[in-house]
């Protein structure tokens, strides 16, 4: 019987990565992939958007990352995490050097950060074409693009020579026992490396919708916590409860 939960835990596992590396796959390709029925795929992914790890479609599925990317939220959201960047901004002073991840919320922080001089590191290929303020100087970290997110040994090989005074990132889901969910898992280094450098404060910036209960969520691959002082900014539409939670767990939180 464990033989059996076990197997069935690292399917799920495999499934939840290669959703998480492609965006959008149909069920057909994951039944092909692993071996395993259509069916048994269907059940998979039923427990796993039960769970809020991903959306089921039309014949397949798709990241929430990727609904994340292609910005498919109601006007209330999006007001949301436009209040938390531009709250967000507030903490950033003339002539900081910042480090921002692949969080949208976090990268358009940028735009409200005006009549200062900043210079940004991020792996964020979004960040690419966009209009900031003057005074702000954008640095690409290089590496692998992955749904707009760059990645790999490049990546990391350069945030060692970097230094910042701050760091702004976001996440998939934050969990209400202190623990931060990367869809992308190859981010959580990425974030991690930066961190253990850090003597400030991380500020985590996560609208309502990303703060779940751990009861509700399987602890697929894709998790961490930090060592660091975290401060995270919300907006006021978040579960009280979770909230009191993360409190619990030593973090700071502002709601917007």
């Amino acid at each position: 019987m464990k033989n059996t939960q076990l197997s069935v835990r690292r399917r799920r596992q495999k499934i939840f990565q290669v959703v998480s590396e492609k965006g959008e796959i149909t069920i057909r390709e994951i039944a092909q992939l692993y071996n395993v029925s259509e069916m048994t795929v269907r059940r998979d992914l039923h427990i796993m958007e039960t769970r809020q790890l991903i959306r089921r479609t039309h014949g397949g599925v798709v990241s929430l990352e990727r609904i994340n990317e292609t910005m498919r939220f109601n006007d209330d959201v999006r007001r949301c995490r436009d209040s938390i960047s531009r709250y967000a901004a507030r903490y950033v002073e003339d002539g900081d050097t910042l480090f921002i991840n692949g969080s949208m919320m976090a990268l358009n922080m940028l735009k409200y950060v005006t009549d200062k001089k900043v210079s940004v590191y991020t792996n964020n290929g979004w960040a690419i074409g966009e209009e900031y303020p003057k005074g702000v100087t954008i640095h690409l970290t290089g590496g692998e693009i992955r749904n707009r997110i760059l990645i790999g040994d490049y990546v990391m090989r350069n945030l060692l020579s970097i230094t910042v005074d701050k760091i702004f990132i976001g996440c998939a889901a934050v969990y209400d026992d202190g623990e931060f969910r990367y869809d992308i898992p190859t981010e959580i280094g990425i974030n991690e490396s930066m961190i253990s450098r850090s003597k400030n404060k991380v500020y985590v910036l996560a609208d309502n919708t990303k703060l779940l209960k751990r009861e509700e969520s399987e602890n697929l691959y894709g998790s961490s916590t930090y060592d660091k002082p975290i401060v995270l900014i919300t907006d006021n539409k978040a579960n009280s409860k979770i909230l009191e939670n993360l409190k619990q767990h030593g973090i700071e939180i502002i709601t917007v």
